[in-house]
C-alpha cells in the first residue's frame, strides 16, 4: 500500500461472532476521527505475514470514531484469514489503508434488494443500516449454513429493520430456505439488486437475475475470493512495455504479474485473485483472456484494461500502458 493514503489504527476489541468469523474494531491510534466512508466500502489491511487482504466495513457508515470488519476463517486460507484470527490480537497496531469503494449503493434506485451469503454479509448489512437511515425501500435476505454460524444474528433483530430482514439456513426447513428464482423472477424498472458472498451463491443469483432479463445496470456485485484457476490450456505468450519497448515472456505455469515482477517490473497488487483490482492495466493493443471477478462484462469486452494478477492473452502480445 501507498504510505501516502496508509492510516496506522489499533484493534481495540476483537470478538467472536459467529463459529469461524471474528470481528475486528479498529480505531484511529491517535484518537481522531477516521476518514468517512460510504455503504459498500473496503479497506486494505496489512497483515502481520506481510500480505494484503480486503475487508468491508460492515458498522454503521454515520460513525467516524471506528471501522468494523468481519473475517472469515477460510480452510483454504492463502495467509489472509488465517492471520487474522491467529496473529491479530486486541491492541495490536495495523496499517490500513483509506476506505475504497467498489460496490456503491445506487441511491437512485426506487427499491433495494439485498442478498448476502455467508461472510458477504458484511457489505450487505452496511448497506441495509444506511437505507435504513435514509428511509429507502429495500429488503435483505441472509442465507448462511446454520444458526450457528451466522454473524451478526443479534445486531440485526434487534434493529429497527429487523422486519425488512429474512433469515435462511441450509439446515433449517427447506420452506425457510432461499428460492431464488421466485424472488427474481421478474425484474422491474428502478429496482436494484446488490450481492455478495462466496462464488456459486453469487453465480446462482446473477445467472438467475440475468436469465429472468434483470438489466444489468440493476445488478451489483462484490466479489470477496476468486477462482482463476491454471488450465490445460494456458499458454506463453509475451507482454510489451509502452513506455520502453521492452518485451517479457510469460511462460504457461506463471501470471503477468509474476513475470513482471520477475523482470524487475513493480506494478501494485493485494489479493492476486482478480477481485480487488488494485493491480487494473491499461492494454493498449491486444486482446486479453478475462479471468478477474473485478471487471464488468462490458469493460471485459472493452479489452482495454485487465487485471495481470489472473488474465492471459488471447492474443501472442499484449502491450501494456507500463
Amino acid at each position: 500500500m501507498s504510505t501516502a493514503s496508509t492510516l496506522s489504527v489499533r484493534v481495540a476489541r476483537k470478538q467472536q461472532e459467529a463459529a469461524d468469523i471474528c470481528t475486528f474494531e479498529l480505531v484511529a491510534v491517535d484518537g481522531s476521527p477516521l476518514p468517512a466512508f460510504a455503504a459498500g466500502s473496503h479497506v486494505d489491511v496489512q497483515l502481520p505475514n506481510g500480505i494484503t487482504r480486503q475487508y468491508s466495513l460492515c458498522n454503521d457508515p454515520t460513525e467516524s470514531h471506528r471501522y468494523l470488519i468481519g473475517v472469515l476463517r477460510d480452510p483454504a486460507s492463502r495467509g489472509g484469514s488465517s492471520a487474522m484470527h491467529d496473529q491479530v490480537a486486541e491492541g495490536q497496531v495495523l496499517q490500513i489503508s483509506a476506505p475504497k469503494n467498489h460496490f456503491p449503493i445506487a441511491h437512485e434506485a426506487r427499491r433495494h434488494l439485498l442478498l448476502a451469503g455467508g461472510i458477504g454479509v458484511t457489505p450487505i448489512l452496511c448497506m441495509a443500516e444506511r437505507l435504513a437511515n435514509t428511509g429507502a425501500d429495500f429488503e435483505m435476505h441472509y442465507c448462511t449454513r446454520s444458526l450457528a454460524r451466522t454473524a451478526f444474528h443479534q445486531r440485526i433483530a434487534g434493529a429497527g429493520f429487523a422486519a425488512k430482514v429474512d433469515f435462511h439456513f441450509d439446515d433449517g426447513a427447506a420452506a425457510q430456505k432461499l428460492d431464488i428464482a421466485a424472488l427474481l423472477a421478474t425484474p422491474a424498472a428502478g429496482v436494484h439488486l446488490y450481492v455478495c458472498g462466496p462464488k456459486g451463491f453469487m453465480d446462482a443469483v446473477l445467472g438467475t437475475a440475468r436469465a429472468r432479463g434483470w438489466p444489468e445496470p440493476q445488478l451489483h456485485y462484490e466479489f470477496f475470493a476468486g477462482d482463476a484457476t491454471k488450465s490445460d490450456t494456458d499458454a506463453s505468450f509475451e507482454v510489451q512495455l509502452a513506455s520502453s519497448g521492452k518485451i517479457v515472456v510469460v511462460p504457461a505455469d506463471k501470471t503477468v504479474l509474476q513475470a513482471l515482477a520477475g523482470a524487475g517490473v513493480d506494478v501494485p497488487f493485494s489479493c492476486e485473485q482478480g477481485v480487488c483490482g488494485t493491480c487494473l492495466t491499461r492494454v493498449i493493443e491486444g486482446v486479453p483472456d478475462h479471468k478477474d471477478m473485478y471487471l464488468t462484462p462490458e469493460e471485459q469486452a472493452a479489452n482495454d484494461q485487465f487485471l495481470p494478477c489472473c488474465s492471459r492473452a488471447r492474443t501472442p502480445r499484449l502491450v501494456l500502458d507500463l
